[in-house]
């Protein structure tokens, strides 16, 4: 199949300019919050290095995936995959949106806070947020699409699936700088009954975007619905499970006898409101697995 380059009018299209603005601003932040490493950055910053590293993988993994899907969707390359396409670009701009996010609050949260404000780690704060908003521009013209163009991924449940894979991602940072800063008094087992969970649940997400966005679903030993119903219905128990510890832990860590430091406070704080928002993800996935088998059963 030749390669096709695009007419000059689709380069001034939404999407192709919705997504060089992703990558220049994503480019854009990374380079100005690596240049602080050696010139604005101090001493106190070093326990946070879970949270820029964190940040820093996201803005490069997510600057490499919308690249290559900017230059493959420019020479109409992407036929030649072997892959869902259209599912694709739905789950990068989604989960680009949901993961930037995160990394917009996190970068001003966990390391400007630490720090003195300087001009470059004001404009990668701005530049972080830039990208959030792109992914949401980008995300919003996807929706806009026919069922058909936007794929599962782009129905209710597979933004669900998308949220899964967020809240499961962000426990990532959370768990590290818990395991390191859990005080001796507070029960082990509780942070590692949530380890595991969120690692199995992670684990099912992931395996389910690779299902679907490779197109294996006819390979799967079992039909597609029950395959997502089962895992939906592991990731609300065990996200239940969590969930229940993480207000446990917070209501031992109030006692005052712990006398924790208030940022290891806004760890488990931010733990508790991740997990909640995921188990509602992971609730409402069962719900519309249940329907979908129900009408199928009809």
């Amino acid at each position: 199949m030749p390669v096709i380059v695009l007419e000059a009018r689709d380069f001034t299209s939404p999407f192709f300019l919705v997504r060089t603005w992703v990558i220049f601003s994503t480019c854009a932040t990374f380079s100005l919050v690596a240049s602080l490493d050696s010139v604005d950055l101090n001493k106190d910053l070093l326990q946070l290095q879970t949270f820029k590293t964190f940040c820093m993988f996201i803005w490069c993994f997510f600057f490499s995936l919308t690249l290559f899907i900017h230059i493959l969707t420019t020479i109409q390359f992407h036929s030649l995959l072997p892959i869902s396409w259209k599912n694709v670009i739905v789950t990068v701009a989604v989960l680009g949106a949901f993961m930037s996010l995160s990394a917009a609050v996190f970068y001003p949260w966990f390391i400007m806070d630490n720090q003195t404000p300087t001009a470059r780690a004001i404009a990668a704060a701005i530049t972080s947020c830039l990208t959030f908003l792109g992914y949401v521009f980008e995300s919003f013209m996807l929706q806009y699409r026919t069922d058909s163009q936007k794929g599962y991924m782009g129905s209710k449940p597979g933004l669900l699936k998308t949220l899964q894979v967020w809240g499961g991602c962000q426990m990532i940072p959370l768990i590290v700088e818990a395991i390191h800063d859990m005080p001796s008094k507070i029960h082990g087992w509780q942070l590692w009954v949530s380890v595991a969970s969120y690692t199995i649940c992670l684990t099912m997400s992931l395996i389910t975007l690779v299902v679907i966005l490779g197109d294996f679903a006819a390979r799967c030993c079992l039909p597609l619905d029950r395959f997502l119903a089962g895992f939906s219905l592991m990731g609300v128990g065990l996200y239940m499970l969590a969930a229940i510890i993480c207000f446990t832990k917070i209501l031992q860590l109030k006692d005052p006898r712990h006398n924790l430091p208030h940022n290891i406070m806004n760890l488990f704080i931010i733990e508790t409101v991740v997990a909640s928002i995921t188990l509602i993800a992971y609730t409402v996935d069962l719900a519309f697995s249940i329907k979908q088998l129900c009408d199928r059963g009809h």
